[in-house]
């Protein structure tokens, strides 16, 4: 039998097929590659972010109580009041510009000449005065001058008068009342809440 050339016609044909299908098998890989790329390069610079939500909790419309926050500025400043007249009585020197941010009219006069009666005398008042029991029993808050009324038990048991200089403890009537009803008012004046009137009741508490 006559072996076939390996150089005629039909293995250059071979040949040609073959090269071609390289080719086209490295074009093919060579895109593939590309696109694979692409892809890779777009999902890293186009990662999704979680949506966020907003942290500020929505905003109460609901107007506060006037009658509720008017009761609770007149005790505030019926403690501010007590704060400051002890501050008062306890210096022979002292003076009322702190009183005058708490009391008016009425209390606020009262407040001075008492004072000042007892530092004539040698006398200051060292210790606490504490008030339990308040309660507002009337509101005014409509008038012209918004008022409140306030009822309380007042405590001066450990508020004492002594001598300025020897600080000795002045003696006092042993009937006199040391807790008692008080009946205060409170106005509304334009520098703010003020106590005009400061009434003890006579009854023990």
């Amino acid at each position: 039998m006559t072996r076939q050339s390996s150089t005629g016609p039909l293995a250059t044909e071979t040949l040609r097929t073959r090269t071609r299908l390289a080719a086209l098998t490295a074009v093919l890989c060579t895109t593939t590659a590309i696109a694979g790329c692409s892809s890779q390069d777009n999902t890293t610079t186009a990662k999704p972010t979680a949506p966020t939500t907003a942290s500020t909790a929505p905003s109460s419309t609901t107007p506060a109580d006037p009658q509720a926050a008017a009761k609770q500025t007149a005790l505030e400043v019926y403690q501010g009041f007590w704060r400051e007249m002890q501050a008062l009585y306890a210096d022979r020197n002292g003076t009322t510009m702190g009183l005058k941010q708490y009391a008016a009219s009425e209390t606020l006069s009262k407040a001075e000449s008492d004072a000042q009666r007892a530092h004539a005398r040698g006398r200051i008042y060292l210790g606490k005065v504490t008030f339990s029991d308040a309660v507002v029993t009337k509101t005014e808050l409509d008038s012209e001058t918004p008022r409140v009324t306030l009822s309380s038990c007042l405590d001066v048991s450990q508020w004492q008068p002594v001598d300025a200089k020897t600080r000795k403890p002045v003696t006092l009537p042993s009937h006199r009342i040391t807790k008692y009803q008080v009946l205060t008012t409170l106005e509304k004046w334009p520098q703010g809440w003020r106590v005009v009137r400061d009434k003890p009741q006579g009854k023990k508490c």
